[in-house]
């Protein structure tokens, strides 16, 4: 029972954290001019148009990899025009880097919920930290509870911000490199990043590098969050 209830934990932090950045995504497009995802609903932060246009991605697999591996795995979209971001390719890149900034925020948000919970004495620094245990409960019960949950959003949503951030095609961090061109350079360079052979080579090169760098980044995110601490 314990291992379906972190499961489900896992997927609904995976449907909150995805419906944000996706929503981040519509919204800046949005403020740019293409009015694409928002005519589908996605410029929202309730997760179920989000889900209905990836409803495996948003769901099925995830629950899927919870179950299975113990950790939530999928995907999700927001639909934009091609001809726009090619006209438009540095308020393409400022919608790329939205999904990123939303994840960074709700890390934020439970940083600042763990600092506020520590400073009351319902939270506690923990002798170790995992994914699911980055801040312990003074109690059992709600503050249990919510001490899990804090810990699965903030986990999983410093994975998206870096692992986004990478400078590979088809992710986020690829399109936002275009702000740091001028905007005939940052046309070329969105035609050239949107081969689909890119795409495939840049999944697999995230898939070699990401882990070895988020398991150097995590012990010193959390050494930040409880400075002076030893997490190695």
């Amino acid at each position: 029972m314990e291992a379906v209830a972190y499961a489900i934990g896992w997927v609904i932090v995976f449907i909150l954290s995805a419906t944000l950045h996706e929503a981040a995504h519509a919204w800046m497009a949005k403020r740019g001019g293409d009015l694409t995802a928002y005519a589908g609903g996605q410029v929202s932060l309730d997760p179920l148009p989000h889900i209905r246009r990836e409803p495996f991605g948003m769901v099925i697999l995830p629950i899927l990899s919870s179950m299975i591996l113990g950790w939530p795995f999928g995907y999700a979209s927001a639909p934009y025009d091609p001809a726009w971001a090619f006209k438009h390719p540095r308020k393409a890149a400022w919608m790329a880097a939205a999904g990123p900034v939303a994840n960074l925020i709700l890390v934020l948000i439970c940083a600042a919920s763990i600092k506020l919970g520590v400073l009351v004495g319902v939270f506690f620094e923990p002798e170790f930290v995992n994914f699911r245990h980055i801040v312990g409960a003074s109690s059992g019960g709600i503050w249990f509870g919510l001490s899990v949950f804090i810990s699965m959003m903030f986990t999983l949503n410093l994975i998206l911000f870096i692992l986004n951030l990478l400078p590979l095609p088809p992710l986020d961090g690829s399109g936002a490199l275009a702000l740091f061109f001028k905007e005939d350079l940052a046309r070329a360079y969105r035609s050239f990043i949107s081969s689909p052979l890119l795409s495939l080579i840049g999944i697999f090169l995230a898939w070699q590098v990401f882990t070895p760098l988020f398991d150097l980044a995590f012990p010193l995110v959390m050494n930040v969050l409880y400075w002076g601490a030893n997490y190695g």
